[in-house]
């Protein structure tokens, strides 16, 4: 009747019948050889993925820790101590983006992509926001990429290459940074710029906020260029990246228009309750 248990087409079988003829593969066979090569290609692939996710999650920690680094920049004396500080994490960085790309010779990186993006998005907000510091301006994507190419000379043994790897290794070898994951790591740079502006404006520095807005007003036009045509993830970090612009710009004013009356010790307060006071409309709205 309608609405019963349907059979499957093997119930019809005894099953002692489909019991023999499973014992009756041939395991040598020439299908079981193959589906045996596919899933020792497969365990290799998944295997290699999982070892990108782990390097990338070390990346994207070692990121992170030079970035709050680079923060105390202004709040210390001698900021080229942090400088060089930072470079030295930076190039550790390097070291464990170097295992990415050794263990990416001969693959196709997008099809390992999702694994090591995290990471190369948080290295390219931290070297973009040293190289803010250093000078003022954006780095360029061909100028990251050019710190990740890589000689046999400096490269370091790994314990966990694949056995299908090549054993001669090229003389040179790079990983390139995509555009998203450029363009990606700036909306985040971003952020870090707004966090800049805070802690220079309760340092009593009133010339870094006018030019971090400017410099963020010439990223926000750049954005919007590229608008709903980009990446869906780049569309996304747009609002974030507005919402930083106007909170630099609130500093601003505030430096503009009260920076006389207010002594240099209060202006954070008084920025933080501003900062604070758009949030909740943003969030009201």
């Amino acid at each position: 009747g309608s609405g019963g248990f349907r059979k499957r087409k093997h119930d019809n079988f005894p099953h002692g019948q489909r019991r023999e003829e499973k014992e009756n593969v041939n395991p040598s066979s020439a299908m079981m050889m193959s589906f045996k090569s596919f899933q020792l290609e497969l365990d290799t692939r998944h295997d290699k993925y999982e070892r990108l996710v782990k390097l990338s999650r070390d990346i994207t920690i070692e990121s992170k820790r030079t970035i709050f680094l680079l923060h105390r920049f202004t709040s210390v004396p001698n900021g080229e101590e942090i400088l060089n500080e930072s470079e030295v994490k930076l190039d550790a960085v390097r070291r464990k983006i170097k295992q990415v790309a050794q263990e990416l010779i001969g693959e196709d990186m997008y099809q390992f992509h999702r694994a090591i993006s995290p990471g190369l998005q948080e290295y390219v907000e931290a070297v973009s926001f040293q190289y803010f510091i250093k000078t003022r301006s954006l780095i360029s994507v061909e100028e990251i990429n050019k710190q990740l190419i890589f000689t046999a000379e400096d490269r370091e043994e790994t314990t966990n290459m694949t056995s299908n790897s090549h054993d001669k290794q090229p003389h040179t070898w790079s990983l390139k940074v995509t555009p998203v994951d450029y363009l990606l790591g700036v909306a985040d740079l971003t952020g870090e710029l707004m966090r800049l502006c805070i802690s220079s404006v309760g340092n009593g520095d009133i010339d870094t906020p006018f030019e971090l807005s400017q410099f963020l007003c010439q990223i926000y036009d750049g954005f919007t260029f590229i608008g709903n045509t980009g990446p869906y993830e780049v569309s996304k970090k747009l609002y974030t990246l507005k919402q930083s612009l106007a909170k630099v710009e609130n500093a601003c004013y505030t430096l503009k228009v009260r920076g006389s009356e207010i002594p240099k010790h209060m202006l954070a307060d008084v920025f933080s309750t501003k900062t604070e006071l758009i949030d909740q409309e943003e969030g009201l709205s």
